[in-house]
């Protein structure tokens, strides 16, 4: 599974109607709601969207001939094997009716074009850890996690004896990393998943 970079936009003319898509990555269902309000144009004739967050998606025609915009828009997105993306495609009408197969190619086209050219980002699964370490390994177990592809260390404490480094570890390489953490403190610092 994939999901965006950053948000992405693509525009066409569709016989004489002006559709505009922009497509965003999402973290959650309020993320989506809050992307589609932002990215909205009142002053547009439809706003068209549809989002995918794990298992739940949701999408809406906004005024269009029933499944002929949201629905397109979300195949689109499922099309590309895309998770955590909202996209919303603007149509400001140009005075020539497109039918239901052209507003479905014009609907889904425009948003599959966008989201083709977006730059993607592979998702990958983590597992937070909370790595509890001495002042004197602190800097080695720091360095180690940062040269491991996609481990990411999300915050950091000290007590009186040391430090807790809290990561996010990449869930198919979790337990090597801990092996080798323990490896190479020689059990000192202990990882709890």
């Amino acid at each position: 599974m994939f999901t965006l970079e950053r948000t992405a936009s693509f525009e066409q003319i569709v016989k004489k109607s002006r559709f505009l898509a922009l497509a965003g990555p999402v973290a959650d269902e309020k993320a989506a709601k809050a992307f589609i309000a932002a990215h909205s144009d009142p002053a547009a004739n439809h706003n068209c969207w549809a989002w995918r967050v794990g298992q739940g998606s949701r999408s809406s025609d906004d005024g269009e001939p029933g499944g002929t915009a949201g629905k397109p828009i979300l195949q689109a997105i499922d099309r590309l094997q895309l998770d955590n993306v909202a996209v919303v495609v603007t149509r400001w009408f140009g005075g020539v009716l497109l039918g239901s197969g052209g507003l479905v190619r014009a609907y889904g086209g425009t948003a599959a074009a966008c989201l083709r050219a977006a730059p993607l980002t592979k998702i990958v699964a983590v597992q937070e850890a909370a790595i509890v370490a001495s002042f004197s390994d602190f800097a080695l177990v720091k360095a180690r996690l940062a040269s491991v592809v996609g481990v990411q260390i999300l915050s950091e404490s000290f007590t009186e004896t040391g430090a807790i480094i809290k990561a996010a570890l990449p869930e198919a390489a979790a337990q090597q990393i801990v092996q080798m953490l323990t490896d190479m403190t020689s059990g000192r610092a202990s990882v709890s998943i």
